[in-house]
């Protein structure tokens, strides 16, 4: 799946779980706790891409998350797809066949998403502030890069980069005071890296998502759906049809979430 179905499919699932909890659990979230959720979650759906490197001397190719920072997001997307294959060809079994780039390997696995949304709560509860906001900048830039695709590849990365900026300094301070919302960004992180893992598997090449669980002389068994029923990266059942679902379920969840409030604020019974 191309990086701007990921990014929607992130944030659908971050309002239409929102919505859920609201309804049925009754947790309900702040306005601006729930934006910022979504807005993190879809950034770390894009988040397992950057092992995709490109030319990072010309700031060119890689993947829709890799080019979000410019060179500096290449460079690291191309020290992560080294490292990626790096491990992949040193945990390989006699079937996995050889490779020479790590992408969908290492970063595209669930201890992967474990670690990211753990390590995400970790930094914030250790180190505070800064942490908080060093997250929300990459997930926001990140974000704006697959939501915004067209506008960020118009604006440039210096432009995505200021504005993740100032956006991630706001939205720390209006996030609640208490703990400021640690667990939820972690946990926004986590998922998007799931919901990625699980965009990536309806496509033809699929995942290892049963790594490091070996099977049949395997260790990076890839899971996907049968070419009959898989989708193609880039197709118009991609980028129309699925484009249009996620962004059905993130109006209709974010309606959902906002009409509460509204009929109060307008004294409106039900």
């Amino acid at each position: 799946m191309m990086g701007p179905q990921h990014a929607l499919s992130g944030a659908a699932t971050w309002l239409a779980g929102s919505w859920v909890a609201a309804q049925f659990f009754d947790y309900p979230q702040s306005a601006t706790t729930i934006a910022v959720g979504a807005a993190v979650c879809a950034g770390g759906a894009l988040l397992p891409d950057l092992d995709m490197s490109g030319k990072v001397t010309k700031g060119q190719g890689g993947s829709t998350v890799s080019r979000s920072f410019g060179v500096a997001s290449l460079f690291v997307a191309e020290v992560i797809e080294k490292i990626s294959v790096g491990v992949y060809t040193a945990t390989k079994l006699s079937k996995d066949p050889d490779r020479h780039n790590g992408h969908r390997t290492l970063t595209h696995t669930l201890p992967f998403a474990a670690l990211m949304g753990f390590g995400s709560i970790w930094l914030c509860t250790r180190y505070g502030r800064w942490a908080v906001i060093g997250i929300l900048f990459f997930m926001f830039g990140f974000a704006l890069r697959g939501l915004f695709d067209k506008w960020a590849d118009r604006a440039g990365w210096v432009i995505v980069t200021l504005t993740s900026g100032a956006a991630a300094y706001f939205a720390f301070n209006f996030l609640p005071s208490e703990n400021r919302g640690y667990p939820m960004i972690g946990l926004a992180v986590g998922v998007g890296c799931i919901v990625h893992l699980m965009g990536d598997i309806v496509t033809r090449a699929g995942v290892p998502i049963l790594w490091p669980i070996p099977t049949g002389r395997r260790m990076w068994r890839m899971i996907g759906l049968p070419d009959t029923f898989a989708i193609e990266a880039g197709s118009k059942v991609e980028t129309t049809v699925l484009r249009t679902v996620f962004t059905v379920i993130s109006l209709v969840a974010g309606a959902g979430l906002l009409a509460p409030a509204l009929l109060k604020r307008f004294d409106i019974e039900v």
